[in-house]
């Protein structure tokens, strides 16, 4: 996805034992997805990726992401469906060197061939993860029960993301399952944001010391809420909300209240958090809403 100037969340390679249970997440922690069901968004998502993209016209400008077209968008995710495909298929436990964002956007088919090529990788990814052993060993950089959970969890919200830019591009909304929403909003501030926040080594000041206040050098909370699948979440920030202290599951410290409270569909906060949407009807914002405002303006995810 394209570089931006906010927080950057750096890969770090995770030993993963091998899985008990075919599931992209540890049971308890979450909605409990199977690999397969992961695999199976994966499909779907860049299956309507492509046919948004036909739709919008490779010439069309990608609204989330302004200084790209269609086809940029088809470039760089086929780029990524086979540089997935690679650690999965060949079960590549050291990092390959990426491609430069410049290097993706002029790679890739000709205009007259994009779709087929993007459609190519991408079922070339599908098909390795649905033939790949259970307990395959394979780079990866976020905590998984196993590298074949890894890679189906991930590659599924990447296209889900991207499925969602190319729709709007095409002038029309984006759907999900509320399940796997929620996953994706799990990944996003469980994921991404805990692991960067830890791997910083700030531990910041403890639990206890939260606050929803706005004084002294008290972390201030972020709590986000699915309505739909009872999901929560909460992030400690900084006291000005652009840097993340730690994240986790459920209502934050006890005792300790929201400074921010979001709350509404597993799907409007997928692409809230994402930067996909603003704030819609369903949505609540109670407390301080420009907490919130920094999150969005300061938390945004890059590979680097």
């Amino acid at each position: 996805m394209p570089r931006s100037s906010g927080t950057p969340i750096r890969w770090r390679a995770t030993s993963i034992p091998h899985p008990r249970a075919p599931v992209s997440v540890p049971a308890g922690t979450i909605c409990g997805m199977q690999i397969s069901e992961h695999i199976g968004a994966l499909d779907v998502q860049g299956r309507r990726m492509a046919a948004a993209a036909a739709s919008a016209g490779l010439d069309a400008v990608v609204p989330s992401c302004p200084a790209w077209r269609v086809r940029d968008l088809l470039r760089h995710t086929g780029y990524v469906h086979r540089w997935a495909a690679g650690y999965v298929a060949g079960q590549l436990t050291e990092m390959v060197p990426e491609l430069t964002e410049a290097e993706q956007l002029s790679g890739g088919a000709p205009d007259s061939e994009l779709l087929d090529w993007f459609l190519d990788g991408h079922g070339t990814l599908v098909a390795a993860l649905r033939s790949a052993d259970p307990g395959m060993s394979a780079w990866t950089f976020l905590a998984a029960p196993s590298a074949l959970a890894f890679w189906a969890r991930r590659q599924s919200h990447e296209t889900a993301i991207h499925c969602a830019d190319a729709e709007l591009a095409a002038g029309s909304g984006h759907d999900l399952p509320a399940e796997f929403a929620a996953d994706g909003v799990d990944e996003l501030l469980i994921g991404f944001f805990g692991r960067d926040a830890a791997g910083a080594g700030e531990a910041g000041p403890s639990p206890a010391s939260a606050t929803g206040g706005t004084g002294g050098d008290a972390t201030r909370l972020l709590l986000v809420r699915a309505a739909d699948t009872g999901h929560d979440w909460h992030a400690r920030l900084d006291p000005g909300g652009s840097r993340v202290i730690s994240t986790g599951r459920g209502h934050g410290p006890a005792g300790v209240p929201a400074a921010c409270a979001v709350t509404g569909p597993a799907t409007a906060l997928y692409l809230l958090l994402w930067n996909r949407s603003g704030l819609t009807p369903d949505v609540e914002v109670a407390g301080d809403a420009a907490l919130l405002s920094s999150w969005r303006a300061s938390m945004h995810v890059t590979w680097a």
